[in-house]
């Protein structure tokens, strides 16, 4: 049975389910989506940004954080290769090394501080689909890396806000990043940017 990846039987899902294990043993997809939404909306509430850790590091730590009451592997990089219909995301084996060279952005570009609107918006929209093209994780890729850039925008002087951002707007951006066109993400993280009034 293939899952929502296209991963088929792996070693992350019940036997001949597409479910992934979990900590609460759920077994069914609304019950997981669910459970998904009640932890990870909990444990976003009790987050606390850390300016100073802007890294791979710290998105594995955000990743962690999200989804430890879900699943075992929280936090950790995938071992299995994983797409979504056409769109497959980085081998394994390549996941650490492609991290750095995406994450080496940050320092080099001092983690786009006393940047002007439209050039941090278009740093952060190409940092962010970079990164989400790793997909480093089974699950929890999007959520993870959103807050991630959210904490990244706070220390540089930004508020993200995606909530009048439709899901499908969302996703034809991510799609369409993934094949090389990053307009419609600059158009979205357009709309979910602005300056914090000091």
């Amino acid at each position: 049975m293939t899952d929502k990846y296209g991963v088929g039987q792996d070693p992350y899902c019940y036997p001949n389910s597409s479910l992934l294990i979990n900590l609460l043993d759920l077994k069914s997809e609304e019950e997981l989506i669910a459970a998904e939404v009640e932890f990870t909306s909990y444990r976003l509430s009790t987050f606390i940004p850390d300016f100073d850790n802007l890294s791979f590091d710290y998105l594995c730590h955000i990743h962690y954080h999200l989804f430890q009451d879900l699943y075992s592997w929280a936090g950790q990089i995938r071992t299995v290769d994983i797409a979504k219909q056409s769109t497959h995301f980085c081998n394994v084996r390549f996941i650490s090394k492609s991290a750095e060279k995406c994450f080496e952005v940050l320092p080099r570009n001092n983690y786009f501080r006393e940047m002007p609107l439209p050039v941090f918006i278009n740093n952060l929209a190409d940092f962010f689909c970079e990164v989400n093209v790793l997909h480093p994780f089974r699950e929890g890729n999007g959520r993870s890396l959103r807050l991630f850039c959210e904490v990244l925008a706070l220390q540089a002087g930004y508020e993200l806000s995606w909530h009048h951002i439709s899901q499908e707007d969302w996703l034809l951006a991510n799609i369409a990043g993934y094949q090389g066109d990053l307009m419609p993400l600059f158009r979205l993280f357009r709309l979910a940017t602005k300056p914090i009034d000091i």
